[in-house]
């Protein structure tokens, strides 16, 4: 038998033989006085353990000690009753603590059970109750956290199932800590009715057996049952201090002796307010002189750990600095600065109040709004659009990078608002004349006060903010085909693999790759066609994958088969839409020009020819915008895309589309034809 199994025997089994056994009064001091030892021992482990967790066994001890307490007690009873001795430790407490005072004894007895029944034990009991509740609630929460790190790949499987074991663990701690907590308050109980019943026996013993004076028996017993109870309450004080202090305990980085200094004296400024404080009442009928010298005291601390920190921030920066310095000068982290962000906002020192959250600005919010409009819109994630300060700007200006390169810029005047006339405003409105951003529509910059009154003439009035969010949506939207990588395709292909899995398997891989899709889908986000109804895309391409790869020409059945969609935002329902024509021998020379090759078709026009249909869709387009249309012209099925490849240098804005595209109760009126 290892010797540890030896002592745990022998320290559960002679609280039985105690209970059944007198001990003699020599022997009963060294057990009390082991009594005292261990409840100390429990304490400062308490204190000083980093967790609750690291006394995993307390419930168990605080069994064990109780009743090993309990037997001394009633050991020391017995003595008191017998032989109106209890030995000396009882003797020493009951004369020392009471001063040789009956009254101040029992008083500071009292006093000493109040503090413990009432204030630690019920505090005690209330905070192991909650304890517990609250973590078999937080038990699920944190299996789910847990399965979430697995399955990223956060942790490996060996730590998942520790931290499994570790709530489980401490769910069953608390749990026990609960139960346990009512030993001390029964401890506390049973202690105080055995000293009741020591006082009032030992003085009927005292009296009626051994013929004692009244005064005499009262002065003997009330001692030796004041030192007996605080022998047996001291102990029992302590471990329920034990109790509550690892109930408490929720740093997990270090021992409570290294937190509260590090959270009570961490503030010089709460150190100064505390001495100055402390001057302020030396003046004041307090003693003068101690309220002085902790005055000094907490001002010198403060000083000093004041002094401490300012090192320790200058230690820190130099450290940075030359971590900084460091990193830069590793080939290996040159690798992190050729990343380029996707979409970004960059602008001058004067448009940074719009974007400041702190100043009001709503910028941000407008971007978070951006990317959902996109969205709903057009069906793709817009990736994370990045806005930055440059000093290198004007004040007032502003680019948009598309993959670190500017494809366009704006300029605003802070505090002011854009009024753009609709086209029927007759009477004019004085301000700045410019041009927006977005549309490079003519516009004027008016002042605050201006602005009701632009508003009731009819002109369209717009803050900055919503400038410079129109210009970037439009932007976005313009070049969505190119920020569509593999991964957001793939990205789109799980979202919805889940309800469409025979979809799925049989398109990818299997006819058609992830890049290949990929360039369906810019093709249709080219030219502004949503690709939120995905099931019905990659059910078009499923079904003609197995005749042609060639992804211009799939996009051209999908495009057919998004008609509805394509109809519905071109063509008003219950109205008729003007249109252009092209002219059937132009489109048989486009298409007797057309060459296969491997990589694909193209247009072999001649330059005199192309220009002269140029020219003419020119005109008919300008035509169109006088009469405030939109220029949509409309071709047979199979001209559609060589056309629209045609004519998207030039006419980027131009509106292409086959007859098969529109629904069949659209009402079309031809008012041009675009001819040579």
């Amino acid at each position: 038998m290892k010797k540890q199994d030896l002592f745990l025997g022998l320290y559960i089994l002679l609280p039985i033989i105690f209970l059944i056994v007198p001990v003699p009064t020599g022997l009963l001091d060294v057990f009390m006085i082991l009594n005292i030892s261990i409840a100390l021992i429990i304490l400062f482990t308490s204190l000083y353990s980093t967790e609750a967790l690291s006394m995993s066994a307390f419930p168990t001890i605080l069994l064990i000690t109780t009743l090993f307490r309990m037997s001394l007690n009633v050991s020391s009873t017995r003595n008191i009753l017998l032989s109106g001795y209890a030995g000396e430790v009882v003797a020493t407490f009951g004369n020392f603590v009471g001063g040789g005072n009956l009254i101040v004894g029992v008083v500071i007895f009292l006093i000493l059970i109040v503090i413990q029944f009432i204030v630690i034990n019920k505090g005690s009991e209330r905070v192991s109750e909650v304890t517990a509740r609250f973590t078999l609630d937080a038990m699920p929460g944190k299996q789910m956290a847990i399965d979430a790190d697995l399955n990223t790949g956060a942790i490996t499987d060996a730590e998942a199932i520790e931290r499994r074991q570790k709530i489980q663990d401490e769910a069953t701690f608390f749990g026990a800590m609960d139960g346990a907590t009512k030993y001390v308050k029964g401890d506390a109980t049973a202690g105080l009715i055995i000293t009741m019943i020591n006082f009032v026996g030992g003085l009927i013993l005292g009296v009626v057996m051994q013929g004692m004076e009244i005064t005499e028996a009262l002065q003997r017993y009330s001692i030796l049952t004041i030192g007996d109870g605080l022998v047996s309450q001291i102990p029992s004080l302590l471990i329920s201090l034990s109790t509550g202090i690892l109930v408490t305990k929720v740093s997990k980085e270090s021992d409570l002796g290294n937190v509260l200094l590090r959270q009570l004296f961490s503030i010089p400024k709460v150190l100064y307010i505390v001495g100055g404080t402390l001057a302020f009442l030396a003046f004041t009928p307090l003693p003068t002189i101690i309220c002085l010298i902790y005055a000094i005291l907490f001002i010198i601390a403060g000083r000093s750990i004041e002094s401490v920190m300012e090192d320790t921030q200058i230690e820190t920066e130099v450290d940075e600095e030359e971590e900084s310095a460091e990193e830069i000068r590793r080939p290996e982290n040159v690798v992190s600065l050729l990343q380029v962000d996707p979409i970004e906002l960059e602008f001058g020192y004067g448009i940074i109040p719009l974007a400041d959250v702190n100043q009001g600005g709503d910028l941000l919010d407008r971007v978070v709004m951006i990317r959902r409009q996109v969205a709903l819109e057009l069906g793709c994630v817009v990736p994370m659009i990045r806005l930055r300060d440059n000093i290198q700007l004007n004040p007032n200006q502003y680019v948009i990078k598309i993959k670190g390169v500017p494809v366009s810029e704006g300029e605003i005047l802070f505090d002011h608002y854009m009024a753009m006339n609709p086209g029927y405003v007759e009477e004019e409105i004085t301000g700045i004349p410019t041009f927006e951003p977005s549309f490079h529509l003519p516009a004027i910059w008016i002042t605050e006060s201006q602005r009701e009154r632009a508003e009731s003439l009819g002109y369209t009035v717009v803050d900055p903010p919503s400038i410079i969010a129109t210009h970037l949506t439009e932007v976005v939207r313009k070049h969505l085909d190119e920020l569509l990588t593999r991964q957001d395709v793939q990205n789109l292909i799980n979202n919805i693999q889940e309800a469409n899995t025979t979809l799925i398997a049989d398109l990818v891989p299997k006819l058609l790759g992830v890049g290949e899709i990929q360039k369906v889908l810019q093709n249709l986000l080219r030219e502004g066609i949503s690709i939120r109804d995905l099931v019905t895309i990659f059910e078009t391409l499923a079904d003609n994958a197995t005749m042609t790869r060639d992804t211009d020409v799939l996009t051209e059945y999908v495009r057919q088969s998004l008609k509805r969609a394509i109809s519905n935002k071109y063509f008003p329902s219950n109205e008729m839409t003007s249109v252009v024509t092209l002219d059937p021998r132009i489109e048989q020379e486009i298409m007797g020009s057309v060459k296969q090759t491997e990589q694909g078709a193209y247009i072999n026009l001649e330059p005199e020819k192309t220009q002269e249909i140029l020219n003419s869709v020119k005109e008919e387009m300008e035509k169109m915008e006088d009469l405030g249309k939109n220029p949509i012209i409309v071709t047979s099925p199979i001209v559609r895309m060589y056309f629209k490849k045609l004519t998207s240098e030039q006419f980027d804005d131009l509106i292409v589309v086959s007859y098969n595209e529109i629904e069949t109760d659209v009402e079309l009126q031809s008012i041009g034809m675009v001819t040579v």
